[in-house]
């Protein structure tokens, strides 16, 4: 799927690049899926010809803005703007049912370990503040059945994590019962399932529209945005 692909590069100076990474692209190389061979870490390597590092991860089947720093310096200097959450993003999902206009998500979430890279980790530690303000954008009334439902409710959400809890924004719309479609890990199979036979769509539909950081050097602030594919609109034009 990724063979000879090129990413869209949203911003380039001689410190960092911003990348809109695809849905179903890993950030780097991981033990968890050690079968991949494509990552965006290789592929923006090879596209710029010289050595990137990630400042934050995107998981796997979530898309859009995606910062890396081209050199070490650079990359400790950007990485203590994301531990000090001074930096701002905002996402867009679609979820199962109509959420509030808005609110939010204040709910601790334990860290998630994965088995094979995070073996050595604590495993009892406390579970860590988590806040996530959402708003709805647009809400849509399918005439077809899912589940116990005659009909079937989606809202198109914007999402703005406080906090960056690893699958926080996944977790959290679970956690309200507003399922993000697409999601094999925490979401509702049976809309899974719909969204795939009746509209084609085998994705998340989790995508960083953009990323409000400070340039490392110049303090000026930056704010990079990526446009979402067209199947987020999909459910809501049919």
């Amino acid at each position: 799927m990724f063979k000879d692909y090129m990413l869209e590069i949203l911003y380039k100076d001689q410190y960092i690049v911003v990348i809109n990474k695809p849905s179903g692209l890993l950030v780097h190389k991981s033990m968890i899926d050690r079968h991949e061979i494509y990552y965006a870490m290789k592929i923006l390597r090879d596209q710029l010809g010289q050595w990137v590092y990630p400042i934050h991860r995107l998981d796997k089947p979530t898309s859009g803005v995606l910062l890396f720093a081209l050199d070490s310096q650079t990359a400790r200097v950007m990485s203590e703007q994301f531990r000090s959450h001074t930096i701002e993003k905002k996402y867009i999902a679609v979820v199962r049912g109509y959420t509030e206009e808005e609110g939010i998500i204040d709910h601790a979430l334990k860290e998630k370990l994965d088995k094979i890279s995070d073996k050595k980790a604590k495993k009892d530690k406390e579970a860590q503040e988590a806040i996530t303000y959402y708003k709805r954008l647009a809400t849509v009334e399918i005439d077809k059945p899912v589940g116990r439902y005659d009909k079937t409710r989606y809202s198109l959400v914007e999402l703005s994590p406080k906090t960056g809890r690893k699958h926080q924004l996944r977790r959290h719309m679970k956690h309200i019962s507003h399922h993000i479609l697409g999601d094999t890990k925490y979401g509702r199979g049976e809309h899974n399932k719909f969204i795939r036979s009746e509209y084609a769509i085998h994705r998340l539909l989790l995508h960083c529209t953009s990323l409000k950081v400070e340039h490392p050097y110049s303090g000026e602030i930056l704010l990079f945005e990526a446009k979402a594919d067209a199947l987020f609109e999909k459910l809501f034009t049919t």
